[in-house]
Parts: C-alpha cells; structure tokens; sequence
C-alpha cells in the first residue's frame, strides 16, 4: 500500500480529534488531496517525516512502519471515542508482532472491545479427608470466574465478575444431588477525587489481614479510600457482608440482614508489611472485630506472616491466629516460579466470618465446631504460562463441639488465568 493511502485511512479513523493543521513537509502541497490528512496527522504526533523534511508519500509504507503509527495511536486512546479503540485494537492484533519488536505491549488487546477489557481466571480441584473412622468422600469441583472492567472516563470505571460452580460428581458429601451455580458475585462502580481518594459503590470483594484469613468475597454496600503512598492507606466503609448472613456458624451471632461499618489502615515499608483491621455490627449483631497482621521479608526469598482476630462482643470473646514460614515466589507469568509455605491456625468459633484462604477447607469445620487447630502446608508452581498448580496439606486437625473428625486434609488444584 502507498503511504499516502495508509495514512489518509489513519486519518479517517481519527475524524474529529483535531482542527486544521500546518503542513510540515516540504514535499506535500496543499493543493495534494492528501494534505488535510498529513498535515492533521503530524500535528498529533502520529506520522512523522524524514530528517531532510520530505513526507514521500507515493513510496510503499511497510508493516514496521505501520506498526509505528499504530503504537502511536494506542498512546492516544484517550482521544477516541470507543469505535475508534475498537478499530486500532483490531490493527494492533494484526500487527502484534511488529508491535512486540517496538516494545509496546499487546498481550491483552485481543481481550479488549472499545473500553471494555475482559479477563477471568478458571480452577479444577479435588480433595479429601482423612481419619480413625474412615475418609470423607473426596470431592472432585471446579470454578470459573470472568470479569468485565469497562473504563467510563479517566476517573471512573465499571467492574463485574460472573462466576459459575460445578460439582464435577453431580453429588455433595451427603448423596444428594448437588445443583451448579452461574451467578454475578461483585458488581460495583469506581470513581477517583484526584490523586488520593477512591470510592467503591456495589457489590465488592474485601479482604482483612496479611494472609486473607478473614475475608468476604460479597460485601454489598460503599467504602472510600485515602491512599497517602505505599506507606500508609486509609478505608472506610458501610454495607451488609453477604456470606456472613449464610454461615450456620453465626446465627447466633449475627441476624439476617445484619449491617457493619469497617476500617482499615494498610502500608507496606522496606521488608514490613502490615495491617490493622475494625469491624463493628450494628443492632443485634454480636460483633465488635479488630484485627491486625504482619508480614515480614527476612530475605528476598524467605518471609513470616501472620494474622490475629479478636471478637469482644461474642460470648467468651474468641480470638483467632495464624503465623508461618513462607519461601519464594510464585508469578503466573513465569514458568518454574514457585512459593512454599508451612503454617499454624487456631481459631475459636465466631472469631472470623465469612471465607478463608486456605482452599483445604480445614476452617470448614467452624460451622459446627466451637474450635479448630491444625498445621497447614502449601505449596505453588507455575507450570505453563498462566497454569498454576496448587496444593494443601493438613495434619494434626484438632476440632471440639463437632461430629466432623478427620486428622488430615489434602487439596490439589489446576489453576488457569486468562
């Protein structure tokens, strides 16, 4: 292709994003049908001629050439409105690999439609328990999980996540059937004041503590953050936590659709990172949590971390903590990366609400237990790029006030992101 023609369709794709220019090239007139495009297009800093002045428009434009431009417009995607993202999204998938030689990154684009881009991520895992009376019936599932983040404008962004559960058996632990869940587990809006401030409103995720021991993937409601610099955070927030409503383990606790306010103070310095943690239910909802947890790198490998909970308003006061040995560091994006952990839990019931990290589900036991301890280790690997495989180990599992009595738990699961 010509390169005046190349570059009067760059022009008509960029319609409205500026006025008339100046011509900058000695070699095109403006008596040329091209003139207007050139002339628009340089002043955006989009084309560019060579060190003697001259466009030379009637010369065949390459691929690299083209590529040039199109990483040009791509820093510019401001500009455009979403057709005009769409269409040089789709130029720079075709030209991804003179894109990659420039060192602009693609690797995402072809997820992308005008300002919504797409990701998600997928897992398959199976696990069992083990005891004096006899193992649990493993248990073989899966989880896919797709997430939309559509870009507003420059403050403001709208994010969902769809996610679906599968019973690879058909059937749970006590032979009934178990039926597949699709649903929207977060919905929310984002919007920015300034360089400091955010403010979440929806359906959200929330996390407490250093190890993700104590969290809610479904807290419904709104919270504001003030982010001084890596050193220190600030988040506020009000709203209902939607799996604690479920949970058996605290009905006694908190009552159907219970409402809380929350706090957290979040940073990170050198080697330390750590967190302090409040949680107050409103009305009849026994629950008056703090919390605050630590991480510390002795090494650039090697890490301790640990978390401790406390409720002051649930009879007897239970308190729940975790501490272990961390080494390395798992990237989904490099294969042979890995982490290795090994660590101890003892939590009391009502301690911590809603969801846990540990995939093994020892915690599970907190629906009928008034206790659980145990010994964890885990254990990650990037086996291909964007695979994970992740594995658990329990032992020593010591619950009271439950039926459930197993010694040991295994998990092992495939990971996929994407």
């Amino acid at each position: 292709m010509k390169k005046i023609l190349a570059i009067a369709a760059v022009a008509a794709l960029t319609a409205g994003v500026s006025a008339y220019a100046a011509n900058p090239f000695s070699d095109v007139s403006t008596s040329d049908w091209a003139y207007q495009a050139v002339s628009q297009l340089s002043d955006q800093g989009i084309v560019e001629g060579y060190p003697d002045g001259t466009f030379r428009g009637q010369r065949n434009i390459t691929r690299y050439e083209l590529a040039q431009i199109i990483a040009r417009l791509m820093a510019n995607e401001d500009q455009f409105n979403a057709e005009q993202r769409a269409t040089i999204d789709k130029l720079a998938g075709e030209y991804a690999d003179e894109l990659d030689n420039l060192g602009v990154r693609v690797s995402n684009l072809e997820a992308k439609v005008g300002n919504i881009s797409w990701s998600g991520d997928a897992r398959m895992k199976w696990a069992q328990g083990y005891g004096e009376k006899g193992n649990a019936e493993d248990s073989f599932d899966g989880r896919m999980r797709i997430n939309a983040h559509a870009q507003v404008n420059d403050s403001t962004y709208v994010e969902g996540l769809l996610r679906s559960d599968m019973n690879f058996k058909d059937y749970d632990a006590d032979g009934e059937k178990d039926d597949n869940d699709t649903y929207m587990q977060r919905l929310y809006v984002h919007h920015d004041f300034g360089s400091h401030v955010g403010v979440n409103i929806g359906k959200y995720a929330e996390f407490f503590g250093q190890t993700g021991m104590f969290f809610d993937s479904d807290l419904k409601g709104a919270e504001a953050t003030y982010t001084a610099n890596d050193a220190f955070s600030l988040t506020a927030g009000y709203g209902r936590f939607a799996d604690w409503d479920a949970a058996d383990a605290i009905n006694d606790v908190v009552p159907a659709n219970a409402e809380f306010g929350y706090a957290q103070i979040n940073g990170a310095a050198g080697r330390f990172a750590y967190s302090l943690d409040y949680i107050k239910g409103n009305g009849d909802a026994k629950v008056n949590t703090w919390g605050a947890g630590l991480t510390i790198g002795l090494t650039d490998k090697l890490d301790v971390f640990g978390d401790y909970f406390k409720n002051t308003d649930a009879q007897g006061d239970p308190d729940a903590w975790t501490a272990g040995l961390g080494y390395g560091h798992q990237d989904d994006a490099r294969v042979g990366s890995f982490r290795v952990s090994v660590a101890r839990v003892d939590a009391e019931k009502n301690a911590v609400l809603g969801g846990y990290t540990y995939d093994v589900s020892a915690l599970d036991a907190l629906s009928d237990a008034k206790s659980v301890k145990f010994w964890n280790a885990a254990a990650d690997v990037t086996v291909a790029k964007n695979v994970r495989l992740h594995g658990e180990y329990d032992w020593n599992v010591d619950t009271k006030g439950t039926t459930t009595d197993y010694d040991d738990l295994a998990t092992v699961s495939l990971n996929y992101v994407f």
